[in-house]
Order: C-alpha cells, then sequence, then structure tokens
C-alpha cells in the first residue's frame, strides 16, 4: 500500500461526499438564502461541517449498521422531519407573498420584520440536518463503502468525504454573495422563497409517503 492508494480512497470518499450533498434540499436551500441574506454565514456554514463531519465519522465507525437494524427509529425521524419541513415550507409560502429587498451597497436585507438570530438560525440549521432521515440512510451507504476500502483506507476515505462537505458549504455559503445583485429585487425573493417552499413541502410529503 502506498500513497496512491490514501490518495485515491480520499478522492473517492469526497466524490461519494459531494455526490450525496450536491443537491436541492432543505439544508442546502437554507445555507443558501443565509448566504445571500449576508446573516449568520460563518457558524451555519461551521455547524453544517461539523454534523456532517461528525455523521460520515459515525458512518465510518459503522453506526450505519446500528441504524438500517433499528427501521423503527428511521419511522419515527420521518413523521418528525416531514412536520418540521412542511412547517418550513409554509413559512417560505408566507415570504413569498411578502418578497422582500436586499440592499446589495449593504448586504442586508429589508423586508419590514426582524432579523433571524444566531440562536434561531443555528437551531433552524441543525433541526434541517438531523431531523432528516435520508441522512441516516446516507450514513448507512458511506459506511459500507467505507468499509470496502479495508481498515488502513476508510479513514482517508471518511477524511475525502469531510473535506468535500466543507469545501460544499463554505462555497455555498460565502458564494451566495454574488448573487446579491439579483436579489436586489423583490421578484427574485419571491422566486427563491416559492421554490424553498416547494422543496420542503415536497421534501416532507415525500418522506411521508416513503419516497
Amino acid at each position: 500500500m502506498n500513497f496512491t492508494d490514501f490518495f485515491q480512497s480520499a478522492g473517492l470518499g469526497m466524490a461519494t461526499g459531494l455526490a450525496l450533498i450536491v443537491a436541492i434540499g432543505a439544508q442546502n436551500a437554507f445555507v443558501l438564502r443565509q448566504g445571500i441574506r449576508g446573516e449568520h454565514i460563518v457558524p451555519i456554514v461551521a455547524v453544517c461541517a461539523l454534523s456532517d463531519a461528525v455523521l460520515i465519522a459515525a458512518g465510518v465507525l459503522g453506526t450505519g449498521a446500528l441504524i438500517t437494524a433499528a427501521p423503527a427509529a428511521v419511522v419515527v425521524l420521518r413523521y418528525i422531519g416531514a412536520a418540521f419541513l412542511v412547517t418550513y415550507g409554509m413559512m417560505a409560502a408566507r415570504r413569498a407573498l411578502r418578497p422582500q429587498v436586499l440592499t446589495p451597497s449593504e448586504g442586508t436585507v429589508n423586508d419590514g420584520g426582524p432579523k433571524r438570530g444566531l440562536a434561531a438560525a443555528i437551531t433552524t440549521v441543525l433541526a434541517l440536518t438531523w431531523l432528516n432521515p435520508h441522512v441516516y440512510l446516507d450514513i448507512a451507504l458511506l459506511g459500507s463503502i467505507a468499509s470496502s476500502q479495508g481498515t488502513q483506507l476508510q479513514w482517508w476515505f471518511g477524511g475525502g468525504a469531510m473535506l468535500g462537505s466543507i469545501l460544499w458549504f463554505c462555497s455555498l455559503g460565502f458564494g451566495a454573495r454574488f448573487l446579491r445583485g439579483f436579489f436586489a429585487r423583490p421578484l427574485s425573493w419571491r422566486f427563491l422563497d416559492g421554490g424553498i417552499a416547494v422543496t420542503m413541502v415536497a421534501l416532507g410529503v415525500g418522506l411521508v409517503l416513503g419516497a
């Protein structure tokens, strides 16, 4: 075994991790919206990356096998997560009916209401991350692929997946500022929040139906 094997395993882990998280989902939509608003980006990105690191490590350690052996727990999480997603979707739909305005020069949002506090933002992103039952299915998948790498390479695989998560959330959170000019118009916010509302409700309904 040489360094090429280590880097190949890490590269596979990064590619697998990105394939699982780079998608239109509740967590990514929230990070994108906060990035555009310019609110609490650093702590939100840190929480997302740290949560993913914990979940990936759990998968490498074999927790995924325990999750697949306890389907009842996944079912409970499915309904809790569905209720949360639908509620958040309804809130996004309400915002779409009353679109806000972004002031590009200040990087702030003027929507006639108070900004989301740090504690509320972190609580929301934690709920969107940990109440999503698909996350635990991803753990099982990552764990099975990591175990196939062998004991010498499984943590290189896990490290690559963690690095991919960090790169993705940093790109999403900090890169969203380049869209601020576009979101200086209320209509743009209407489309964003409308899309988030449809996505959240669809994900919630999909969880209830077992999709």
